[in-house]
């Protein structure tokens, strides 16, 4: 009897042994072209902690954010393209719940055009004369929607800045109107197979982007494209109507948090000092992002302890 007594109970420690050393899941949701610097992250990441299984969605970012604000999913990281998205969604505005209360800027990028060989006009455009050709009658644009996606957003704002800039009325329409919503999907990211079957003959994408799938693009002047903080005031002066309000340019800055009911805080604490570190920034700079270290925090007072050695206050 003592004999069966002390298998059951061996039995049982091994059992709890196995359930305590199942994988963690880790959640994260992500702006779509966050999934090819993520991807590599999330490798590396989990093999220095084969105890946590990573589990990334991407899309667009006010999408993504929406996910947890509108449907109740849970995520234990939130990364979007704009930080604006952050507290826009997740801060509490108009009695909505909380979800965080602070975030960290770790990336920068900037908009361009891409095109391939096969694009029209591929071997006369150039940097100074994008706008012209770009408007030609029968040109095909791509472009993610503003009402979902950052880049949708930027850029129609960098097109306004670039009328201004070019001093050149009606540039934005004229190319807006080569975009229609039919060349519109969630993200810009979805339109690359159609830019390389020639469906469409250019993309407004991320520089990222363009470096990661080594197609052509455009060097756009740092005054219209939302690379740097240095023009943000100028910024500023261009906007667009989305259904989620009008929204103002801004240097691009992409932003991580930790979400209150986040599932594991703790592994996504682990997953932060990663991105934010080293070698996490090594790879968003191999991945054609700008690289911000030490990261910029918003809340800096409520940012997790963790996280304070690699981070300074927002400017």
């Amino acid at each position: 009897m003592k004999t069966r007594a002390c298998c059951v109970f061996v039995a049982f420690l091994a059992l709890a042994q196995t359930v305590s050393a199942a994988p963690v899941t880790l959640t994260i949701f992500g702006a779509g072209t966050l999934a090819a610097p993520f991807n590599k992250i999330d490798e590396a990441f989990t093999q220095l902690h084969p105890e946590l299984i990573v589990q990334a969605q991407f899309g667009g970012s006010v999408k993504m954010v929406k996910q947890v604000t509108e449907l109740h999913q849970l995520a234990d990281v939130v990364a979007v393209a704009d930080y604006n998205v952050i507290p826009k969604y997740l801060f509490g505005a108009n009695d909505s719940p909380v979800y965080s209360d602070w975030y960290v800027g770790f990336a920068t990028n900037a908009i361009t055009f891409v095109y391939t060989d096969k694009s029209r006009f591929a071997t006369e455009i150039t940097p100074q004369n994008w706008y012209q050709v770009l408007s030609r009658p029968g040109v095909q644009i791509g472009r993610s929607n503003p009402d979902t996606d950052p880049s949708g957003y930027q850029t129609v704002q960098m097109l306004a800045l670039a009328e201004k800039y070019y001093g050149q009325l009606g540039l934005q329409g004229a190319i807006l109107a080569n975009a229609p919503k039919t060349n519109m999907r969630d993200t810009e990211t979805e339109l690359i197979a159609a830019l390389e079957s020639g469906q469409i003959d250019y993309l407004a994408i991320y520089l990222s982007d363009a470096r990661q799938h080594g197609f052509h693009y455009l060097q756009l002047p740092p005054q219209i494209d939302l690379s740097d903080a240095r023009f943000t005031s100028s910024y500023a002066q261009a906007s667009v109507q989305t259904a989620n309000g009008s929204l103002s340019g801004k240097p691009i800055v992409y932003a991580v948090t930790i979400p209150n009911n986040a599932p594991h805080p703790q592994a996504a604490l682990a997953f932060l000092r990663f991105l934010l570190g080293e070698e996490g920034q090594k790879v968003m700079k191999a991945n054609g992002f700008g690289s911000l270290a030490p990261a910029l925090a918003s809340g800096a007072g409520k940012v997790p302890e963790d996280l304070k050695p690699l981070v300074t206050p927002w400017p």
